[in-house]
């Protein structure tokens, strides 16, 4: 009886690791130019995050390569009053990464995982997400993206175990 009762601890007490290690961790790219990757991005889509909240449209992420390394990062969009609303941080690479994965500061000390999950070759869109999976952003080159091209990087997002029941488009005039 004893011996049962052990194995049975022993099976409960692996359960909720069996069912998390079944999930994979996210990946980040390999690699990312930093020299192409700078400069406007759009926001296509995002999953909702409290610094978002009063934005309703028109969001862009501007990126900038610093003399020290790291890199800046401008984030704007429009509110219902339709007003610019402007955050400016800094992102530093993670060592070993490739670039692929930063640590970005918009309010110090407190920094955010910033990983590139997805990358068109041409840098012309990207997928950016947490490795906790609660933020996720669909960003390009462009306004818009071929709805081809959107179903890619979505696809890239749900390969990845992202939930996209609340993901939300960006209105981009």
């Amino acid at each position: 009886m004893r011996r049962l009762m052990l194995l049975s601890l022993a099976v409960l007490a692996a359960t909720p690791w069996a069912a998390w290690s079944q999930t994979p961790a996210v990946r980040a790219v390999e690699q990312v130019d930093l020299a192409r990757y700078a400069g406007r991005w759009y926001e296509i889509a995002h999953l909702p995050m409290f610094f978002q909240r009063n934005c309703v449209g028109d969001t862009t992420a501007e990126y900038t390569r610093n003399a020290d390394g790291t890199v800046g990062v401008t984030n704007r969009c429009r509110d219902k009053n339709g007003d610019i609303d402007s955050a400016s941080g800094t992102a530093t690479v993670v060592e070993g990464s490739g670039n692929a994965k930063l640590e970005v500061s918009f309010f110090k000390p407190f920094k955010g995982d910033y990983w590139v999950i997805g990358l068109d070759p041409d840098y012309r869109w990207a997928v950016v997400g947490e490795p906790d999976r609660k933020h996720l952003w669909i960003l390009a080159r462009t306004p818009t993206l071929p709805p081809e091209t959107l179903q890619q990087a979505l696809a890239i997002a749900k390969s990845q175990g992202y939930d996209l029941s609340e993901l939300k488009y960006t209105e981009q005039r």
